[in-house]
């Protein structure tokens, strides 16, 4: 197959819905054993917000999960951080190495205390603000 330009590449996805989009995405990932985490974050984020709404008023809807220390269990703690982001390996062993750092954002506060006893199951020290 001829190499085909970054212009070329484009006027084809534009071609596309974003059912047949959606499913290249996939099979590139499985192909090339790769994660797209840009969408698979918003993704995340999206139900987040819809479910701030519901809570009550006068409380607090809105949590950030703030990750201050891995702990002796840094790998657990990477590992856990993948599974509540969808961020690939590096990043997530990134956001572990930088704590203290958000894990998550704006997220409602049944999500917040999840995450927060997922993290620190793994080890970890975790604050909600």
């Amino acid at each position: 197959m001829a190499k085909l330009s970054t212009d070329e590449l484009l006027s084809a996805f534009e071609e596309l819905t974003l059912i047949e989009l959606s499913d290249f995405v996939k099979a590139f990932e499985e192909k090339f054993d790769v994660t797209a985490a840009a969408p698979a974050a918003v993704a995340v984020a999206a139900p987040a917000g819809g479910d701030a709404g519901a809570a009550a008023a006068e409380e607090k809807s809105e949590f950030d999960v703030i990750l201050e220390a891995a702990g002796d269990k840094k790998i657990a703690v990477i590992k856990e951080v993948r599974g509540l982001t969808s961020l690939g390996l590096k990043e997530a062993k990134d956001l572990v190495d930088g704590a203290p750092k958000p894990v998550l954002e704006g997220v409602d506060k049944d999500a917040a205390d999840k995450a927060k006893a997922a993290l620190e199951g793994a080890g970890a020290t975790v604050t909600l603000k």
